[in-house]
């Protein structure tokens, strides 16, 4: 059964000293949720947990809370998310498994890191919330404070999916449309953030502590095991950091013998994460920390650029053009011995139609993930054997205009 935002912790094994870090200065804060980025302007991470045992894990929780051990202790602002399937199937002759993240509340991945930092802000008595998001990132923040009790403000670009406004709206959220692109929002957001407390799930160090359950519950489907490849889609690339922190924090404890390799896709049209690796810019952690010029890299900007031109592109939801934390998905990607490619948008459209056929309703953004295995396959990054995770990050009922366009090819 789901806890709610009344509800205290059960009883959990005691938590090490843990603090806000900076992973390109090394500089430490303590452990605050109303701090977003450090002083400099750069993203945060909480500092490292203590991987739970299998004996740590509330089985009686059907939530990501399950995993308390690991998280910081806090009152949980619950509405069951986690615990999704891991489906077996065959894809283009590999064998893998799909994650159906679109079983989460919300119908995406997001509500992993949306319950533990909305649980952090409203124990900290936090009444009211900015957020900005291309859609699936601000309906999750919206239910969450919704179920908390805390007022919110989602910014979405003006052409977001009316299936993901509407449902923000319902939550009772304030939805406030912005000219221009995913990019034009966030720097809006950013703007506001100076007057109001920012709770974004790009920039907010407790939603990876949430989007990092996702590698200790695959490691729980496995039977307390890694698989051997993680795919997914990127666009600011939360899942990566959060497979990235798990199974980081799951391999310091000895429960697994390696870190899976993070097989990274993005759509061809947008593609910055796929066009810095390859370029091997932003491989260490820190950096990017400075500008070409040597001078600190501008407050609240990425720390590293990846150049396009980039186009519209069917999987909305990556459409990022300078990802907040670039350098610490790069870093991940290759810390793993993974790798990353860029999907033209007709095998992206293709894969969808695959998955439909097979009764798994994903977004476009998910099936570029879908897509993304043949690729992998077709370079011997998937070799026979291995077991692979698919993370598919959301329900197609999200995005009804671009998957009609797909299935039905209207304009």
């Amino acid at each position: 059964m789901s806890t709610s935002s009344q509800d205290a912790p059960q009883s959990a094994p005691a938590h090490p000293a843990r603090r806000l870090r900076d992973p390109r200065s090394g500089r430490h804060y303590p452990l605050d949720p109303l701090r977003w980025r450090g002083d400099d302007g750069t993203p945060l991470l909480v500092s490292p947990a203590h991987a739970p045992e299998p004996a740590d894990i509330v089985t009686a929780d059907r939530s990501l809370w399950r995993y308390r051990a690991a998280l910081p202790p806090l009152p949980p602002v619950s509405l069951g998310e986690g615990c999704t399937p891991l489906l077996a199937r065959t894809w283009s002759g590999v064998e893998v498994g799909f994650k159906l993240e679109w079983f989460n509340p919300s119908g995406s991945f997001k509500d992993r890191g949306s319950s533990v930092m909305i649980s952090a802000l409203a124990a900290q008595g936090v009444d009211e919330v900015l957020e900005d998001s291309s859609g699936n990132g601000g309906s999750s923040v919206a239910a969450y404070c919704a179920a908390a009790g805390v007022g919110a403000t989602v910014l979405v670009p003006a052409h977001t999916s009316p299936a993901k406004t509407l449902q923000t709206t319902a939550y009772g959220a304030r939805v406030t449309p912005v000219d221009g692109d995913r990019d034009a929002t966030a720097a809006a957001a950013l703007r506001r953030a100076e007057r109001t407390v920012y709770a974004s799930h790009n920039w907010h160090p407790y939603f990876l502590e949430g989007t990092k359950t996702l590698a200790y519950e695959i490691w729980e489907d496995l039977g307390f095991r890694a698989p051997d490849a993680v795919v997914t889609v990127a666009g600011a690339g939360s899942i990566v950091l959060g497979c990235d922190l798990g199974f980081t924090e799951l391999l310091a404890a000895g429960r697994i013998a390696a870190l899976p390799r993070l097989l990274v896709a993005q759509p061809a049209n947008c593609a910055p994460v796929h066009a810095a690796f390859h370029a091997g810019s932003g491989s260490g952690s820190g950096s990017g920390s400075r500008s070409a010029s040597g001078a600190p890299a501008e407050q609240g900007a990425p720390a590293a650029r990846a150049s396009g031109p980039w186009r519209p592109t069917l999987a909305e939801g990556t459409a990022i053009k300078e990802p907040v934390r670039l350098p610490e998905v790069l870093a991940a990607i290759r810390r793993s011995g993974g790798t990353t490619v860029a999907v033209p948008e007709e095998d992206i459209a293709s894969a969808l139609r695959r998955l439909a056929a097979t009764g798994l309703y994903a977004e476009p953004t998910s099936a570029t993930a879908a897509a993304a295995v043949d690729h992998f396959a077709a370079r011997g990054e998937l070799p026979p054997g291995g077991t692979t995770v698919v993370v598919l990050t959301g329900s197609a009922l999200k995005a009804p205009t671009a998957t009609a366009q797909i299935i039905e090819g209207t304009p």
